[in-house]
């Protein structure tokens, strides 16, 4: 099945989810991958000016809840943080393959209050629904639960490994401190909840987290979470017996006619998409592409004689 088209429309909320190859627990927390993972978001968020409501890293895939003002913004953001995780992650744990799957998956979430909610709330229950530990605020890796319940940011380092190397090469004297910068990820509120005091802001979050950890507690019945000693101790190389493999929606919405209408704009997207593309494979060279679109190569000429 081909991947659909990157769709952005003008201040959409996008929840954006990574899954690591053969869902390994290549992610898994560690004191120093958490450390890494921040700056690299940090570093990242302050490049390209991405607003973040929400993310969550489990051991086998991520998710982030982000605000972008264009298509691109977004792309060169997620190319920037998976093209830096994977890159830390391999050092870390001695991994020389591809880290992703496949490239990140991105889904509209419309305008609706429920929809937003609804999308923060499964992202503060990263870790609680698959019973892992009790709260979310207690899983050992990354996670935006704390910081949003305090109104802080999270913090993390930032290593330039591109300086780092030419210092090698020259021979310098150098320690880790020399290319480590200290970087913050900062989250934004919600859209539908940007008008609330900070203080509301932070006690809507509490009630969320407290319904996430009563729905954790019903589902486990009874049964003891995985815990935190053995979240830090598991084999980053293993993979899961079980991978839920079940489709992703086209859009989040909380109404059936707002999803209609979502995905009738991407399929009018769509669909110019393809026949501008169409026109500039037969050579037409002035094509309009819809707005926010990333328009393919330019064909190659063929030479003649």
């Amino acid at each position: 099945m081909a991947r659909p088209l990157r769709f952005v429309p003008p201040g959409a909320v996008i929840e954006v989810t990574l899954r690591t190859v053969h869902g390994r627990l290549l992610l898994r927390p560690g004191r120093r991958l958490n450390d890494l993972i921040v700056g690299v978001l940090g570093r990242a968020q302050r490049k390209y000016g991405m607003r973040i409501h929400a993310l969550a890293v489990l051991s086998n895939h991520a998710h982030l809840l982000l605000s972008p003002d264009t298509p691109q913004q977004l792309a060169r953001f997620m190319e920037y943080v998976a093209g830096n995780v994977a890159r830390e992650v391999g050092r870390l744990h001695d991994w020389r393959e591809k880290l992703w799957s496949r490239r990140y998956r991105s889904i509209v979430v419309s305008h609706e209050e429920d929809a937003q909610v609804g999308r923060l709330a499964y992202i503060l229950g990263q870790g609680v629904k698959e019973g892992l530990v009790e709260r979310p605020q207690h899983w050992p890796g990354v996670h935006c639960a704390q910081a949003l319940l305090t109104g802080a940011e999270l913090e993390g380092t930032w290593f330039d490994r591109a300086a780092e190397y030419e210092a090698r090469r020259r021979g310098a004297a150098i320690t880790y401190a020399d290319f480590a910068t200290s970087e913050r990820v900062v989250f934004s509120p919600l859209p539908c909840w940007a008008m609330l005091e900070a203080e509301d802001y932070r006690e809507r979050i509490a009630a969320i987290v407290r319904r996430v950890v009563e729905e954790g507690r019903d589902e486990r019945a009874g049964r003891p979470v995985l815990g935190k000693r053995a979240i830090l101790t598991q084999d980053p190389h293993n993979r899961p017996l079980h991978i839920d493999r079940s489709p992703a929606p086209a859009v989040h919405a909380a109404s059936r006619e707002i999803r209609v209408m979502l995905r009738a704009a991407y399929w009018r997207f769509a669909d110019a998409f393809r026949e501008a593309a169409q026109r500039l494979r037969r050579g037409e060279h002035l094509v309009r592409f819809p707005a926010g679109a990333f328009p393919p190569p330019m064909p190659c000429p063929v030479p003649t004689g």
